[in-house]
């Protein structure tokens, strides 16, 4: 494995992230992984190559130089989509299937949660919603939703 100061990250030609390394100047495409992406997602990032293998761990992001550091968050964002879902503005019903209204960090949207085993607790207070479509949502602590929220929540737990 790759400690930070042996390596280089860019954009290749095609848009994609790759790493190069003194003793190998060949481009190795590579893509960044959170180790804990909901708990710590600052802390742990491992850069994978095509076929799986860990080329380099990053301890942390804060002690990257700024420009790795804005090229791999740029890379997790364009990767990860789990909008936090701020606030829950109502349910089209108490029984499954049922439509989620909801305010997220990204805009309000509607979901539908096909059942209640669509709901996994992360910790005491965290929660991820999968909708129909397998798309995630983050609940990043429960008791920060306000009462209408936390009331209409826990019809479900």
């Amino acid at each position: 494995m790759i400690h930070m100061l042996d390596y280089h990250l860019s954009r290749n030609s095609y848009g994609r992230m790759v790493l190069t390394t003194a003793s190998d100047p060949i481009e190795k495409e590579v893509v960044p992984v959170r180790a804990f992406p909901i708990s710590n997602p600052l802390r742990g990032i491992s850069l994978i190559d095509r076929q799986g293998y860990e080329l380099a761990w990053i301890d942390s992001l804060t002690e990257l130089p700024q420009d790795s550091r804005e090229l791999i968050e740029n890379e997790l964002e364009s990767r990860e989509f789990t909008p936090e879902i701020k606030r829950i503005i109502k349910l089209s019903s108490f029984i499954t299937p049922t439509t989620w209204s909801v305010e997220t960090d990204r805009g309000n949207t509607d979901f539908v949660l096909k059942g209640e085993e669509d709901i996994r607790r992360l910790s005491a207070s965290s929660l991820m919603i999968a909708d129909q479509y397998g798309i995630h949502f983050l609940i990043r602590d429960r008791a920060k939703l306000d009462h209408h929220s936390r009331k209409l929540l826990d019809h479900f737990l």
